[in-house]
């Protein structure tokens, strides 16, 4: 019987088109999610846009359109470009969307009805950029200066405030005794921290402005930010419905990937909320790095960020699935990153030389010396320590693999499959088959030397099915597999004796096209 695995990225905000810090984070989703399909996993895959709130007010104002247009026009552009990168979730969820009301409503009406909502008055800090309260203390930390770099707004309301202080010390022994919530570890140190230090009621309304969801005893005020942005978990599972069999098959979300900037809304504010509902917390959340430029954050604010057209340009020099790759295999997973078009390149030779010539060299040698038939290895007693090395480094793959997604360690998923098409290159250039083949009675080393490369090529291409979609496929095609609906543990076999394998061409070939990324 499967397991279920249930992940979602933040839903992103619709004000101005994607980059690569959605692209990153949504990627990383994917291959997730397709790792999790490939062992058999139940999976669901949501991403979407969060709608509502002061920016989308604002810039709609300033284009001379209403918010909805704005959130229509923009949401279609995040809906079409993960199409074209082939992202494979489940759902699309927008905040603006009728099912997305019913749940917020039907949720701020149980928050009333626990007696965890009251109205008051919010005098303080606002940041804009982030749509957050800002305590004093917390201003004075921060020298008076938004996340985005811009001063502080003062600011002060009528506001309905959800009791935060009430669920605070619950969250904290609960966070005490599930170190594993909060990954990166230096995440859950900082959440940790600013909690001992306390926290106040959330403010959750907003009275002057009109672009957001009603709330339901009080239509004069609309539900602002964080409720209405994180309830989108489960409003697309029907959360709050008569007909809520998807939340029940799917919740508590498995992993809620996010980039660290967000990470207090997602450790504090949505696990306390979900405290009053009397619903399970989340198994696990985790807080990625920041694609940095010039040592800053980039961002759709600071106008220092690499947009759709650069990344396709990108995709269209190197191929869809090498910019996979390296965005997974830049740092480590939860650093911050830096974007360098040499890295770029780096990564596309690495493919080529490394998986694309291991595959392109095993298939030549099986059609030179067998006529594309896998022949059958000598028995284990004439084997060689360095056979023993190369096949136990590819059976120690998978488990391996999925140690790694385990811990959400996306570099080491990139990486191993391709230092196994690395050790093979090394095994091959010893093992020199070309010199074998001269010597008839070497013809049984010869067998041996094509069975084990070509059982570890099919392995490492198996292997990076979540990493290279289209390019593993492609290869496994030329190994005479074909991958489509096919599971972890099938794939885990190794090829049969006899097994017929498909001339091909080059995996990785280099566009024409010209390509120029800041």
């Amino acid at each position: 019987m499967s397991n279920k695995f249930y992940i979602t990225t933040p839903i992103y905000y619709p004000n101005a088109e994607p980059h690569l810090g959605h692209v990153y984070t949504t990627i990383c989703a994917d291959v997730l999610a397709r790792f999790h399909r490939l062992v058999g996993d139940e999976t669901f895959l949501l991403t979407g846009t969060d709608e509502h709130g002061v920016k989308m007010d604002r810039t709609a104002a300033e284009k001379g359109v209403e918010p909805c247009q704005l959130a229509d026009r923009v949401s279609g552009v995040f809906k079409s470009l993960w199409q074209e990168l082939d992202i494979t979730h489940d759902d699309f969820i927008r905040t603006s969307s009728p099912r997305h009301h019913k749940c917020v409503q039907a949720i701020i009406s149980r928050l009333l009805a626990n007696e965890d909502i009251y109205l008051g008055t919010y005098e303080g800090w606002y940041d804009e950029g982030q749509e957050e309260f800002v305590t004093e203390t917390e201003a004075r930390t921060r020298n008076y200066i938004a996340f985005n770099g811009k001063p502080l707004a003062q600011f002060s309301e009528p506001s309905y405030f959800f009791r935060l202080t009430k669920y605070a010390d619950r969250l904290l022994d609960f966070l005490n005794s599930h170190p594993e919530f909060i990954l990166p570890q230096e995440r859950f140190n900082e959440v940790v921290s600013k909690l001992k230090a306390g926290v106040q009621d959330l403010s959750i309304s907003r009275a002057t402005l009109k672009w957001g969801i009603p709330f339901p005893n009080d239509p004069e005020h609309v539900v602002y930010v964080w409720i209405d942005a994180l309830s989108n978990y489960i409003s697309a599972l029907d959360y709050g419905t008569d007909n809520d069999a998807r939340f029940r098959q799917f919740w508590p979300a498995d992993l809620h990937l996010i980039g660290k900037e967000i990470l207090w809304f997602h450790a504090v504010y949505w696990p306390c909320i979900l405290l009053s509902l009397g619903e399970p917390l989340p198994r696990q959340i985790f807080a990625h790095g920041w694609w940095l430029s010039g040592g800053r954050k980039m961002s759709k604010t600071e106008g220092n960020f690499i947009g759709i057209e650069k990344l396709r340009e990108a995709a269209g020099a190197y191929g869809m699935d090498t910019l996979r790759y390296y965005l997974l295999r830049t740092a480590s997973f939860g650093s911050d990153l830096n974007w360098f078009d040499a890295e770029l390149a780096r990564s596309f030779t690495e493919l080529s030389n490394t998986i694309g010539n291991c595959l392109n060299r095993v298939l030549k040698m099986v059609f030179k010396y067998r006529g594309g038939v896998l022949p059958t290895r000598e028995p284990d007693a004439l084997l060689l320590p360095v056979d023993y090395a190369l096949m136990n480094q590819t059976q120690a793959l998978f488990p391996a693999l999925q140690t790694a997604y385990a811990a959400c360690q996306l570099h080491q998923c990139a990486l191993l499959p391709v230092e196994l098409a690395r050790s093979i290159n090394v095994y091959i250039e010893a093992a020199a088959p070309f010199k074998l083949a001269r010597d008839p009675a070497k013809a049984g080393r010869l067998d041996t030397v094509l069975n084990i490369t070509t059982q570890g090529i099919y392995t490492a291409m198996a292997g990076l099915l979540p990493v290279l979609p289209h390019k593993a496929i492609e290869g496994l095609s030329q190994l005479g597999v074909q991958a489509n609906g096919r599971k972890l543990e099938q794939l885990a076999l190794p090829l049969a004796d006899g097994h017929v394998l498909t001339e091909g061409t080059p995996l990785f070939q280099r566009s024409t096209t010209g390509y120029n990324l800041p």
